[in-house]
């Protein structure tokens, strides 16, 4: 017997300016009135499916079972695949366009079980166009998922190991320094960096960063290890430990991505401090030359 769902939870790069999530939400309702419609975002950067992708990681351990819609998808209208993934035995179900966009998370919910693309006209809407596949395609299937139609009534069973990969980038090391990059800026300019306290434990308490183009004159400061933003202190930046788990570049009550010119897919090399080191003293900023060989 296919599962019925009470709840889709909700994200796009579409913004709230225009009508394009109220349009989808409708449509939800009128296919399936009885399903909660949760808002993950709608401010994921127009087109960075790398940045919703990340988005939808972050997320999807807090959503309630149910289906996930998500969409941020430039090459609507093109012969990219509409899919919808299962996840959990059943628990869920990720729908949305296959092109990274899912994978993260569907990795994070353990895995793909079932999938398909999203073939079958029957369970979508008669469209004028083809580039809003967030109403006429995604919904419906979302909406019939929750009334119990199974899921491989919505279109042809396709290899979930053949599905696009996301982008997710890793750290390395050069000699004494990790380097690293920036995966997120919050609303508050922490910038979230792809490690982890374990990552940097050999590092010391206190962290040399530079940051800055790598052909140019990067600025170099010196972060605390913090616990949270209060105890920096003012004008210090830390390396605090953010609700996700990941080490943040941070400010207390100021915006790290300001005070230090950077934000998401920016280079950020961390370095133990030496005792002559000229950036020893904290909150200290000095250009230098870097040069990293890739």
């Amino acid at each position: 017997m296919a599962r019925r769902y009470d709840t889709i939870s909700f994200l796009t790069d579409y913004g709230t300016v225009d009508e394009f999530v109220g349009v989808v939400k409708s449509v939800v309702r009128d296919l399936a009135n009885h399903v909660t419609v949760i808002d993950i975002t709608h401010e994921v950067p127009p087109f960075d499916v790398r940045a919703g992708s990340l988005t939808l990681a972050r997320a999807i351990s807090y959503v309630p079972s149910g289906i996930v819609l998500a969409v941020v998808d430039p090459g609507v209208g093109t012969n990219r695949l509409a899919i919808a993934v299962e996840v959990g035995d059943g628990e869920g179900v990720l729908i949305g366009p296959n092109n990274g966009l899912l994978a993260p998370a569907v990795a994070m919910a353990g895995g793909a079980g079932r999938a398909v693309v999203l073939s079958n006209e029957t369970y979508q809407l008669v469209a004028p166009g083809t580039t809003f596949a967030g109403r006429d395609i995604f919904a419906p299937a979302a909406a019939h998922l929750c009334n119990g139609v199974d899921l491989y009534e919505l279109g042809d069973p396709i290899d979930a190991e053949l599905l696009i990969p996301g982008v997710i980038p890793l750290p390395r090391n050069e000699g004494l320094a990790l380097v690293t990059e920036v995966l997120w800026v919050d609303r508050f300019g922490n910038c979230q960096l792809n490690v982890g306290p374990a990552d940097v434990a050999h590092l010391g308490d206190r962290i040399k960063v530079t940051v800055g183009e790598l052909n140019g004159a990067p600025t170099t400061r010196v972060a605390a290890m913090s616990a949270n933003f209060a105890e920096l202190g003012v004008g210090a930046v830390g390396l605090v430990t953010d609700s996700y788990g990941m080490l943040a570049l941070c400010f207390d009550r100021r915006s790290a991505a300001v005070e230090l010119g950077i934000g998401p897919s920016d280079q950020v090399v961390l370095e133990p401090v030496g005792d002559n080191d000229p950036a020893a003293s904290p909150g200290l900023s000095i250009p230098v030359n870097l040069r990293i060989n890739r």
